[in-house]
């Protein structure tokens, strides 16, 4: 199924905002590793991808909404790669942007409509589709589940190899989007209690993230609720932090995940929660291609 060995480097940058108030953030930027394939995506499906490969399969199906990040990021290297992938998406067919690229990737799709995507988690979902596709390997939304998170372990590496760029001898602490918590349970194992992991929780509890990560870790993380009120809802406030913070220091960001992240760190250091002289690293998770929905 490809070379699998590819490994994209993220540059860690320093990050220069006002409102830090002396709290260092480095950035770790995986909206940088790749063009098409961006983000904490591809590290959550290297390891499905090694099962797939083991398990002789010729390609991946798997599951998530018309501006899915997992999904661009799948159908990119199924591309890139040459392997096959099918996607089973949320709701009845309507165009995006993602939903375009995904096609002109070579996904073929599959919409469920949205009772027929609520049912992703019950025991038999998965029958049928392993029967109209036998040669596929299936990987859970997202990416996700315990070989999602063992893909992410690698990032901590990245960090501490470029720390000395930064003059930086340690860091204190992590903090990043939680969509799903699989990125943050990766960290979390890679760290093994060395610094604590702070999820800003970017969907609503009904997401079900606390849940995913409990699954995989115990210990050694925080999450705080950054969802704003919804999944995908982007109001004002936050589009115009987003649109701030980018004039103020290049970083572009998303309103979906990166940037109920930021605007909630900020919080977090306005209440008082690090004191001046902590360093953080803040995980730019990707997901830029899904600001394309928002432009309007």
């Amino acid at each position: 199924m490809g070379p699998f060995d590819w490994l994209p480097q993220a540059p860690l940058e320093p990050l220069q905002l006002d409102w830090l108030n002396g709290v260092e953030v480095a950035v770790l930027r995986l909206d940088r590793i790749d063009p098409l394939i961006s983000g904490n995506k591809w590290f959550k499906l290297t390891g499905h991808l090694a099962q797939a490969q083991q398990a002789g399969a010729s390609g991946i199906i798997s599951l998530g909404g018309a501006y899915s990040n997992h999904l661009h990021a799948l159908a990119a290297a199924g591309k890139r790669f040459g392997f096959a992938t099918v996607g089973l998406l949320r709701g009845h067919p309507q165009d995006t942007p993602t939903v375009f690229d995904l096609q002109a990737f070579g996904m073929h799709l599959h919409w469920l409509g949205y009772g027929g995507y609520r049912a992703r988690h019950e025991p038999g979902f998965w029958l049928p589709w392993r029967e109209r596709y036998p040669h596929l390997h299936p990987v859970p939304e997202g990416g996700g589940a315990m070989t999602g998170a063992l893909g992410c372990g690698v990032l901590l590496e990245q960090v501490r190899t470029q720390l000395h760029t930064l003059g930086w001898a340690d860091y204190d602490a992590w903090w990043l989007a939680a969509g799903t918590g699989t990125t943050l349970a990766g960290l979390v194992l890679a760290e093994a209690g060395g610094h604590p992991v702070f999820g800003a929780m970017a969907v609503p509890d009904d997401h079900g993230v606390a849940q995913n990560v409990q699954a995989i870790v115990q210990g050694g993380y925080e999450l705080l609720d950054a969802s704003r009120g919804g999944f995908a809802k982007a109001d004002q406030p936050l589009l115009e932090f987003i649109a701030t913070t980018e004039q103020a220091c290049g970083l572009a960001l998303e309103p979906l995940y990166t940037g109920k992240a930021l605007l909630a760190l900020k919080q977090q250091i306005e209440a008082g929660r690090f004191a001046p002289g902590t360093r953080l690293i803040f995980v730019h998770t990707g997901g830029l291609q899904g600001r394309r929905g928002f432009a309007d």
